[in-house]
C-alpha cells in the first residue's frame, strides 16, 4: 500500500455534504481535543471553522512553542539549471516557453555556493528544471558534493527519482526533499501536465516514499494552491504528511502553502485562495500534526510572512533568487516565478527578531559514524 491507495479511497468523497454538516459546537470540541483524526482535520478546513480562527491561532501558537520553541530556520534556494522536459501549464520552465535556458558548470556551482555561504546561509535547496538530459542524476550528485563543502543541510527540489537514485544523492550529502504534488486531484493533474515524464501522477505521488526509503530524513509536502479547490487539496496534503509520519517515524514532515505566482506563459485557469483561507490551512495543519514544520516562502508578501511567524512558522527563506546562478552570474537563466518578498537575509532576520523569535542558521549537522 502507498499513499496513492489512500487518495483512491477518497476519490468519490462528498466534501460539500460533509462541510454542510459541520457545526460551531463541533469545531469548539475539536479545538479542545489533544489528538485529531482526519475528519477533525477536514472539519477545521470547513467554512464553519472560519469563525473560529482566533481560537485555532491561539492553539497553533501554543503547539508551535511546545515543539519548536521560538526558532525559525533560515534557508535559501540555489537554482543550478532550468532546462525542462515537461509541459506544465502553470510553470515558467515549461519546455515550450521561449526563455533563457541555462545549466551551471560545476565551477559555476562552486562559485554560486560559496557566494550563498558567504551571505550566511547553511541550509540550502538545490533546484533544477526536470530534464534528465541537461541535469542528469550524475550532475546533481556532483553539485551536491560541491555544496556539501559549504552547507550543513542540502535539500533536493528536483524531478522524481528512483529509490536507488535518491540513495546515491543521500550518500553524496543530500538530507532533505521538497516534492510538491502540485494538485492531488488526478483529473486536474492530467489537465495541467500536458506532456513529459511529470504527467505520471502516481509516480510523482509516491516519490516521497521512495526518498524516505533511501534515507532522506526530512520531507516537504503540499500542493500548489490555485490549481484546484483549496479545501480538498489541503485535506489530502495533510493526510499525505500524516501518512509519511506514520510510515517513516524518523522522518520530519514540513508543510508549505505555496500559491501560484506570475511567470512566463502565465496560467489563467485559477482557483483563488484568500489570505484568510491560507492562514486557515496553516492552522488546521498545525492542530492536526503538531510536530510538523511550517515553511513560508517568498511567494508571499513580507507583511504576510512576518504576521504568520507567531502562528507556527518554523522555516523561512530569504535573499531569494529564482534565476539560475542568480547570486553570481552576469547573465543568469530565466527565473521560475516572481518573488513577492525580495528582502535580504539580514532584513528577514531582523523581522523575525522583532517578533520575538530567533533566526537559526544551522540546526542540522550530519555525524560520521
Amino acid at each position: 500500500m502507498t499513499f496513492y491507495d489512500v487518495v483512491q479511497n477518497l476519490k468519490d468523497f462528498d466534501y460539500e455534504n460533509f462541510f454542510k454538516k459541520v457545526t460551531d459546537r463541533q469545531i469548539e470540541k475539536i479545538i479542545d481535543k489533544e489528538e485529531l483524526d482526519k475528519w477533525d482535520f477536514l472539519a477545521l478546513l470547513s467554512p464553519t471553522a472560519e469563525k473560529h480562527m482566533e481560537e485555532m491561532a491561539q492553539k497553533s501558537h501554543r503547539l508551535s512553542l511546545k515543539y519548536f520553541g521560538r526558532n525559525v530556520v533560515m534557508y535559501t534556494p540555489m537554482y543550478v539549471a532550468n532546462y525542462c522536459s515537461n509541459r506544465c501549464a502553470y510553470c515558467g520552465y515549461n519546455c515550450t516557453n521561449k526563455i533563457n535556458r541555462k545549466v551551471l558548470t560545476l565551477d559555476e556551482v562552486d562559485t554560486e555556493a560559496k557566494a550563498v555561504h558567504d551571505m550566511g546561509f547553511r541550509h540550502v535547496i538545490i533546484l533544477t528544471g526536470e530534464s534528465r538530459k541537461y541535469s542528469p542524476v550524475s550532475y546533481i550528485r556532483d553539485c551536491v558534493k560541491i555544496m556539501n563543502k559549504y552547507f550543513s543541510s542540502i535539500c533536493l527540489e528536483i524531478y522524481s527519482l528512483k529509490k536507488e537514485e535518491y540513495r546515491e544523492l543521500v550518500e553524496a550529502g543530500a538530507d532533505s526533499l521538497t516534492m510538491y504534488q502540485e494538485t492531488y486531484n488526478q483529473e486536474v493533474y492530467s489537465k495541467v501536465h500536458l506532456g513529459g515524464p511529470k504527467k505520471n501522477y502516481r509516480y510523482r505521488l509516491e516519490t516521497p516514499e521512495r526518498a524516505c526509503e533511501a534515507g532522506i530524513y526530512s520531507v516537504g509536502l503540499g500542493p500548489l494552491y490555485g490549481l484546484y479547490n483549496w479545501r480538498e487539496e489541503a485535506f489530502l496534503g495533510g493526510l499525505h504528511g500524516a501518512y509519511i509520519q506514520k510510515k517513516f517515524p524518523g522522518v520530519d514532515v514540513n508543510f508549505s502553502v505555496p500559491r501560484i505566482r506570475p511567470h512566463a506563459g502565465f496560467f489563467k485557469d485559477l482557483h483563488e485562495i484568500s489570505d484568510k483561507n491560507m492562514v486557515q490551512i496553516l492552522l488546521a495543519l498545525k492542530l492536526f500534526i503538531p510536530r510538523s514544520g511550517t515553511n513560508i516562502t517568498t511567494r508571499e508578501s513580507r507583511e504576510m510572512r512576518d504576521n504568520l511567524i507567531p502562528l507556527g512558522v518554523t522555516k523561512m527563506s530569504a535573499g531569494v533568487s529564482t534565476e539560475v546562478g542568480g547570486h553570481t552570474q552576469e547573465n543568469p537563466g530565466e527565473m521560475q516565478f516572481d518573488n513577492s518578498d525580495k528582502r535580504s537575509l539580514t532584513e528577514v532576520k531582523q523581522a523575525i527578531i522583532k517578533k520575538g523569535y530567533f533566526p537559526v542558521m544551522k540546526d542540522w549537522e550530519p555525524i560520521a559514524l
